[in-house]
C-alpha cells in the first residue's frame, strides 16, 4: 500500500536537499572542466537485489564512484554471502534484505533507487515490489519475459509515481554516442547496410539462461537484444518488419529448452537494412559495422564493459583509402547509467531508456520468434518520428 506521504515528491528536508544538490550539479556538468561529486550524504541510494557476477565486478565498484548514486542496501538469497559484501562496502545489518522481506524496504529511507540485477523472470515481480515499497527501480534488460510482463511493470510504476528505466548501458556509452552522431548527421552519407553479431559459449545445461522458465528464451532475449537495441539507438528509428531463422545443435543438452542461435533481418523507414545474429555456441564475439555511401564505422569489440575500439574506412580518392581507430576517454558505463537516473530522479525528467524502451524491445522479440517458428516476414508497427520510446537525453 503506498501512501499519501510516499507519493510527495520531497517527502522530508532532508530528500528535497538531496535533490537540488544533485540538480545544480547536473545544470554545471558541462560548464565545469573537472566536475565535482555531490556529497555523500546526498547522493541517492541504491538497493542493489541480487548479487551475481555482474553485481560483485561492475555494479558495486561502479557506486564506488559515482558522483550522485551511492550504495545503501543488498538484496539476495544467500544471507551470509550478502553480510559478507555489506562488510566490504560498509552497509549495516539494517540494509541487508532477503528475497523474502523485501517488502520491508519502504522503511529504509535510505534507499531511493532498487536496481533489479536477477534472472529474467524475476524482474517482473520484483519491480512490482519496489514500486508499491515507495522506490525507484532501474531494471537489467531484457526487461522481462514478455510483453504483457513489460506493460504490468510500466502500470505499477506509473501507479506508484516512481520512475523506471531499463539498463541498456550501451545507449549512456561515449563511443556509441559519437556513432549515432555520424548515423544521424550522415557523416559517410546514407547508412545502407548495418552487421551486427554478439555471441558467446553457454558454459553448460544446467545455468538460470538454459531455462526458459528463467530466462525467456536463449541467446536472443539474453545477448541478441544487444544487437537490435543498438541499432534502435543508432538510427534513432523503429523497425517496420522483420524476417528471423533460429537453430538448435540437435542433442546438444544446454538447449534442450532454449534456441542456440538466431539470425534476423530488420527493415527501417528510412531504407536501412540489418543483418543480426546472436548465438550461445560460438566463440565470444561482439561486433557491428554500419556500412554508408562514402564510408563505414563500427566497434570490435562493440558491446563489452570496457576496451572498446572504433574502426572507421572512408575513400580519400579511387586509389586512397584511410582507415582509422579514434580514441574516446571512457568512463565506467555502469557508473554514467546509474548517474543519469539518479539525475533524471532528482530534477524530475523522463530516463533515456524507460519502460516503454524496454517494452518496445520486448515486442520486436516477440516478432523475431513469430517470424522464426512461421517461417515469414512479420510487419511492425510503423512510426514515423524518432527516437519515439526515448526520454531525456544523457549529459557526456
Amino acid at each position: 500500500m503506498i501512501t499519501n506521504t510516499q507519493l510527495q515528491r520531497f517527502p522530508t528536508k532532508e530528500q528535497e536537499s538531496k535533490y537540488q544538490a544533485i540538480c545544480h550539479a547536473a545544470k554545471n556538468k558541462q560548464k565545469e572542466k573537472y566536475p565535482a561529486p555531490v556529497d555523500p550524504e546526498k547522493r541517492l541510494g541504491y538497493a542493489v537485489v541480487g548479487l551475481g557476477k555482474l553485481t560483485l565486478e561492475e555494479l558495486l565498484p561502479a557506486l564506488s564512484i559515482c558522483k550522485y548514486s551511492k550504495l545503501a542496501a543488498l538484496v539476495s538469497g544467500d544471507g551470509d554471502k550478502a553480510r559478507k559484501v555489506a562488510q566490504q562496502y560498509g552497509i549495516p545489518n539494517t540494509g541487508i534484505y532477503n528475497y523474502q522481506n523485501f517488502d520491508d524496504i519502504k522503511n529504509n529511507p535510505e534507499v531511493d533507487v532498487v536496481y533489479i540485477v536477477l534472472p529474467n523472470s524475476m524482474h517482473h515481480e520484483f519491480t512490482i515490489r519496489a514500486a508499491k515499497a515507495g522506490k525507484h527501480v532501474l531494471c537489467e534488460k531484457p526487461m522481462a519475459n514478455t510483453v504483457k510482463e513489460c506493460e504490468e511493470m510500466i502500470t505499477a510504476c506509473q501507479k506508484a509515481d516512481r520512475k523506471l528505466m531499463i539498463a541498456y548501458r550501451i545507449q549512456y556509452e561515449a563511443y556509441n554516442a559519437l556513432i549515432k552522431q555520424w548515423t544521424r548527421e550522415e557523416k559517410y552519407g546514407k547508412v545502407k547496410i548495418i552487421e551486427v553479431y554478439n555471441g558467446q559459449n553457454l558454459p553448460g545445461p544446467n545455468v538460470w539462461r538454459a531455462k526458459k522458465s528463467l530466462g525467456g528464451g536463449g541467446a536472443l532475449p539474453d545477448i541478441g537484444i544487444y544487437c537490435l537495441n543498438t541499432i534502435r539507438y543508432l538510427l534513432g528509428e523503429e523497425p517496420t518488419s522483420v524476417l528471423a531463422h533460429s537453430f538448435s545443435t540437435p542433442g546438444d543438452a544446454r538447449f534442450r529448452e532454449v534456441e542456440e542461435s538466431m539470425l534476423f533481418q530488420l527493415t527501417f523507414p528510412s531504407g536501412a537494412l540489418a543483418m543480426c545474429g546472436t548465438s550461445y555456441g560460438t566463440h565470444m564475439a561482439k561486433s557491428y559495422k554500419i556500412y554508408a555511401d562514402e564510408g563505414y564505422y563500427g566497434l570490435d569489440p562493440a558491446f563489452s564493459y570496457s576496451g572498446l575500439q572504433m574502426h572507421v574506412s572512408e575513400q580519400l580518392d579511387t586509389k586512397i583509402e584511410l582507415k582509422q581507430m579514434p580514441t574516446i576517454r571512457e568512463e565506467d558505463q555502469f557508473a554514467v547509467e546509474m548517474d543519469h537516473f539518479s539525475e533524471c530522479i532528482a530534477c524530475d525528467k523522463q530516463p533515456y531508456t524507460p519502460g516503454e524502451e524496454g517494452l518496445q524491445d520486448m515486442k520486436i522479440i516477440e516478432a523475431i520468434y513469430q517470424s522464426a517458428y512461421e517461417g515469414r516476414i512479420i510487419k511492425l508497427d510503423y512510426y514515423t518520428e524518432q527516437d519515439v520510446f526515448r526520454g531525456t537525453d544523457p549529459i557526456y
